[in-house]
């Protein structure tokens, strides 16, 4: 059996019971699972009637020190003020250990869904990502990662070539407009911008909205340009982004300085959270919980549509990228 693949197979409700007493926290109810594929999350209310969530990290994903890197973090923000759901401090640590799993316990935080078509909700966001950026680029990670090719395109691009759920038929096909693809992304990205610690996946399914935001889930926390946080928080045509995006700097500008030439980003960032995005689900499938949630990525009529949609990702890196209005 492939420990990586089957990662979670042991995490049984007992061992959770088990792991969770180990920190002093007695399960009363609940021990609801949270919509999460990347590791286990559970919510659960305990003794004097306080709710939880607990996370359990998937094994071998991440070295413990870097997962403290990332811990550090939330609390350095939480400690500045700034509406991020950090871990809590257990016995004077937030990373815990029980029968080879790494966890950590959360406060539970409810909230309404983020509105992307709310441009208040908008810049109250940009200003607090000016905040977190503020704080991010006092000092780098050290041992999580830099955002970059290889982790995003080049590495994926191997899982592609070699993983079986990718029609032999397709591959002919497929790999060399992927390959296009890269070479496209490799002349429009460079690595000129100020290195920042970054929320890393900041959707709007990561923003819940409590009398304002609230930044959930820096699981993918890393180094890099702060438009990584940014460009996924703009929605509609492009006209409707441009207008959103001055909207956003503006806000954003009151607590951190934003270099207007990571905007030509924005495009390569797309076309490596896609390809990314694809190997993922194949490097996890055979965790049980990604066919039943993904069974798409066995559909022979999937795949012959992918080459399609790498070539209009590299039309659209040919592009302009998009622009701050001129102030006169």
């Amino acid at each position: 059996m492939n420990s990586a693949a089957f990662a979670f197979h042991t995490l049984m409700p007992d061992m959770i019971l088990d792991a969770l007493e180990s920190v002093g926290l007695r399960v009363d109810s609940g021990l609801t699972a949270l919509n999460s594929y990347e590791n286990r999350v559970y919510q659960f209310m305990d003794e004097d009637r306080k709710r939880y969530v607990a996370k359990f990290y998937r094994p071998e994903r991440w070295l413990p020190e870097q997962i403290q890197e990332e811990h550090d973090f939330s609390l350095t923000l939480s400690e500045a003020e700034i509406p991020v759901v950090a871990p809590l401090v257990i016995n004077k640590q937030t990373l815990h250990y029980h029968q080879g799993y790494m966890f950590a316990v959360f406060p539970s935080m409810g909230g309404r869904q983020y509105e992307v078509d709310n441009l208040d909700h908008l810049e109250w966001v940009a200003r607090f990502l000016g905040r977190i950026h503020q704080v991010g680029r006092q000092q780098p990670f050290v041992v999580r990662p830099t955002m970059g090719l290889d982790e995003y395109l080049y590495q994926p691009r191997r899982v592609l070539e070699e993983s079986s759920l990718v029609p032999a038929s397709v591959k002919p096909l497929l790999l060399p407009v992927l390959d296009e693809l890269i070479r496209a992304v490799e002349q429009h990205w460079h690595t000129d911008w100020a290195l920042s610690r970054l929320h890393g996946d900041c959707h709007p399914g990561n923003i819940l909205w409590r009398d304002g935001p609230m930044f959930v889930d820096l699981d993918d926390a890393r180094n890099g340009p702060v438009v990584q946080d940014i460009w996924m928080l703009l929605q509609g045509e492009r006209s409707e982004q441009l207008m959103q995006l001055d909207l956003f700097v503006e806000s954003y500008s009151e607590f951190a300085d934003f270099d207007q030439r990571e905007l030509a980003l924005i495009e390569p960032l797309r076309c490596m959270r896609m390809v990314y995005y694809l190997a993922w689900v194949v490097r996890r499938w055979e965790d049980p919980a990604f066919p039943k949630s993904f069974p798409w990525i066995a559909d022979n009529d999937f795949w012959q549509a992918q080459p399609s949609l790498f070539t209009e990702q590299a039309k659209l890196l040919q592009l302009p990228p998009l622009q701050l209005m001129p102030m006169y």
